[in-house]
């Protein structure tokens, strides 16, 4: 296909399938959407359809993450060492994956329990998740596309105070080295998400 038919260029993604290397111009097409062609949740499993254009439908499908800054009444941030995963060894915001069905609130909310052992509130003024409870929530939602792969994150970040001495957290064996309270400064300065960087920048007094 031409390019003039495809419109306005977005971006380039690179796709490797076993022996094939792909360079895929993502853009919106300059003509009207074709009744007969199939959803986006139909390709994926179509095998009718070429393998780098399920790949590439796959790979375009958000990534949801959820995270929480979690605040002591001294303005210290709680930050985890994670043994597994995308960073570990490293520090991040207690969070991850929004499960299928699954409010970003209430995926916070879990993940803390499930990480650290902890029970934790955020606040919900609209009832977004089902009861209206009142407060800053402190959300900030960002977006971003980190590799040339083309996955793209979504990530949501709440903000809840709670006082909690460090025997009254229990990290998960096999997926939180350690737990440790820091100032903002030095938890800006050890978080290696951007989300997370972000997040902790954006926080006000």
């Amino acid at each position: 296909m031409k390019w003039g038919l495809l419109g306005k260029k977005k971006r380039i993604n690179q796709i490797h399938l076993e022996n094939i290397d792909a360079r895929v111009i993502i853009g919106t097409p300059k003509i009207n959407w074709p009744e007969n062609w199939a959803w986006k949740d139909s390709v994926i499993s179509d095998n009718a359809v070429d393998p780098v254009v399920r790949e590439l439908v796959y790979r375009t499908i958000h990534r949801v993450v959820s995270k929480v800054i979690i605040e002591n009444n001294e303005g210290m941030i709680l930050m985890a060492k994670a043994s597994r995963g995308f960073f570990t060894g490293c520090w991040t915001l207690p969070g991850g994956f929004v499960d299928y069905g699954e409010h970003p609130r209430q995926a916070a909310i879990r993940e803390a329990k499930e990480e650290l052992n902890i029970d934790i509130e955020i606040a919900d003024p609209l009832g977004e998740s089902g009861e209206n409870k009142e407060g800053d929530n402190g959300v900030l939602i960002q977006q971003n596309i980190f590799t040339n792969e083309g996955i793209n994150w979504l990530s949501f970040t709440y903000r809840t105070k709670i006082n909690l001495s460090m025997d009254k957290i229990k990290p998960k064996k096999g997926e939180i080295e350690e737990v440790r309270w820091f100032s903002r400064e030095n938890a800006l300065r050890n978080s290696v998400s951007l989300f997370d960087k972000e997040a902790i920048l954006s926080l006000k007094e």
